[in-house]
């Protein structure tokens, strides 16, 4: 850097052209190194290099003094531990002894004159209370121009608080993948909480409630009735706005365009449901789950807002998992409702007594569905004051405790599968 002489221009070159393959003449910045981290428009950290030197003692050799007064500072190692990194003599930092009349490390430097090692050393020292606004707007309006929402800008500027056009400042770089060491562990100043800004941005609050980053998951699983139910559950949801993703037996579908037809083991699997949820399109997601696909594979999801549990049948296909008795099946098909979130529901079945039982397995809330509103687990649960659908006089009721609201028809529900009335 700052190369004056035709010299220095030609083997600043030879140095420079093995670290690449082509070499950038630029004009040269005055200033220390500094690292800006834009996050949604806002700097929300600045760390600032520092220059390596050593000072002569007559008697030791360069090499000596690095060791002496630079790498024996605690803070400098080669893990994450440390923020700043051990320094050793490269082609740069030659160079630069060089310049200064020293033809290596070996060179023994008079009592009192200080060497210049590294010119921009380590960035690891924050100054982000010290910032510039006019500085600060630079770096969100570079971060800006290239596309980025989250980015490390660097720039070069002797004093940081003040404006760059009055010191010949000028931003050099801007990274799409910063570090984020420097701000979280500086060498010296405050720890900036820089996780936290990137994950308050990336998953912003709603109407005050924090964001977890999910999107709306209903599994569903029993012996039998699952893909309809999968099928008519999707398309409730995309009626109400969400572009949907559906894994089922029947296939892949984002809304109502089928992306893969089942057989090959159908498409109610988990590469599948992964498959939904990698898709960022998708708002809302709808996975049918064999109780064979949930002990060979598991579920796609870790959590779900709900839960279905159709019915609860013998053992059938599943032999190779040794699972040949009730008690066995019912350990898997509690999957479903083990992993319903605190705030989700399990549905259940109301008319299998094992599906009762799964009910105090559940984090969340249970609504038990039926034919009739006089089975004993929906009674019971309504006298409790909690929710539960069944049919009466033709019609689909939602009931809450004494409360009753009849949704439909069920006429008008015409749900069919393979030609028959499901």
């Amino acid at each position: 850097t700052n190369l004056m002489t035709r010299e220095e221009v030609e083997t600043a070159y030879a140095v420079a052209i093995e670290e690449g393959s082509g070499v950038i003449v630029e004009r040269f910045v005055p200033g220390n190194e500094h690292r800006l981290l834009v996050v949604g428009g806002r700097v929300v950290a600045v760390a600032m290099g520092e220059t390596a030197s050593v000072v002569g003692d007559g008697k030791s050799t360069i090499d000596e003094l690095i060791e002496l007064q630079i790498n024996s500072d605690p803070r400098r190692g080669s893990t994450e531990d440390h923020p700043l990194n051990r320094v050793r003599l490269d082609s740069a930092a030659r160079l630069e002894l060089k310049r200064q009349g020293y033809a290596d490390g070996s060179a023994v430097p008079p009592e009192g004159r200080t060497v210049l090692i590294q010119r921009n050393g380590n960035v690891a020292f924050d100054v982000t209370d010290r910032v510039h606004p006019s500085v600060a707007a630079h770096a969100s309006l570079a971060a800006r121009v290239v596309g980025l929402d989250i980015a490390g800008v660097d720039l070069v500027a002797q004093d940081i608080s003040r404006p760059l056009a009055e010191q010949r400042g000028a931003i050099v770089e801007v990274n799409a993948g910063p570090g984020l060491l420097m701000h979280i562990k500086p060498a010296e100043g405050e720890p900036r909480p820089v996780g936290r800004a990137i994950v308050d941005h990336l998953f912003p609050s709603r109407n005050g409630v924090e964001d977890d980053g999910r999107i709306p998951v209903v599994g569903i699983t029993g012996t039998n009735g699952k893909t309809v139910v999968a099928k008519l559950v999707a398309r409730l949801l995309q009626l109400s706005g969400k572009h949907t993703g559906l894994a089922c037996s029947d296939g892949l579908f984002l809304d109502r365009r089928q992306v893969e037809k089942g057989g090959r083991g159908d498409r109610a699997s988990w590469d599948a449901g992964h498959r939904i949820l990698m898709n960022r399109a998708v708002e809302a997601a709808v996975f049918e789950s064999d109780s064979g696909v949930i002990l060979s594979q598991g579920l796609p999801y870790d959590r779900c807002q709900v839960g279905v549990v159709t019915n609860f049948g013998k053992p059938d296909h599943i032999g190779d998992f040794y699972v040949e008795d009730e008690d066995r099946m019912y350990n898997v098909l509690r999957t479903q409702v083990d992993v319903v979130l605190k705030t989700g529901v399990a549905v259940l079945n109301a008319a299998d007594a094992r599906l009762v039982e799964m009910a105090e397995l559940c984090d969340g809330d249970v609504i038990f569905f039926g034919l009739s509103a006089d089975l004993p687990a929906i009674a019971t649960h309504r006298a409790a004051g909690k929710r539960a659908v069944f049919v009466r006089d033709g019609k689909v009721v939602l009931a809450t405790g004494n409360s009753e609201t009849a949704l439909t028809d069920v006429s008008a529900i015409p749900l069919t599968y393979a030609g028959r009335v499901a």
